[in-house]
């Protein structure tokens, strides 16, 4: 069965995600990240900046493309929608919608601010997950991200 965790009421939900892309390609996993392209193209800069000492390999996916032969082998994907050829185990979601095939994903991580707008989103989500035969977890973990 698929794992679905909520990160639920994150005050810097693009830190956050920064901070769990990290920890997800520390241990070798390979993630596509799907969201809003401005939240996507945010998050492209950031993991670009926001530690110095780190180098997070990613790739952007604009909706309609297909991943480019030579990135096959690129651990993180940031992409407006899941499309084959992006092999990986864990899916992180920082949409308001959920994502479209995230049945091929062993692991789905929503990502849910503080602010109502995304709470209610987020608990749209939840329902959603639950109506498809998933049985979501809440974390709530402060400022330092599970992976």
């Amino acid at each position: 069965m698929r794992e679905v965790e909520f990160h639920i009421g994150l005050a810097d939900k693009p830190g956050y995600a920064c901070r769990l892309l990290r920890k997800v390609h520390t241990r070798g996993l390979r993630a596509v990240v799907t969201g809003e392209p401005e939240a996507l193209s945010r998050l492209d800069a950031l993991l670009w900046t926001f530690d110095v000492g780190d180098f997070i390999p990613h790739a952007r996916l604009r909706r309609g493309e297909a991943p480019p032969p030579l990135l096959a082998r690129t651990p993180i994907w940031l992409a407006d929608e899941v499309v084959d050829g992006l092999e990986a185990a864990v899916l992180v979601n920082l949409g308001p919608a959920m994502p479209q095939r995230h049945a091929g994903f062993a692991r789905v991580i929503e990502l849910v601010a503080e602010a109502e707008d995304d709470l209610a989103a987020g608990r749209q989500r939840w329902r959603q997950y639950k109506a498809a035969g998933d049985q979501p977890r809440d974390v709530r973990q402060g400022a330092a991200p599970a992976a």
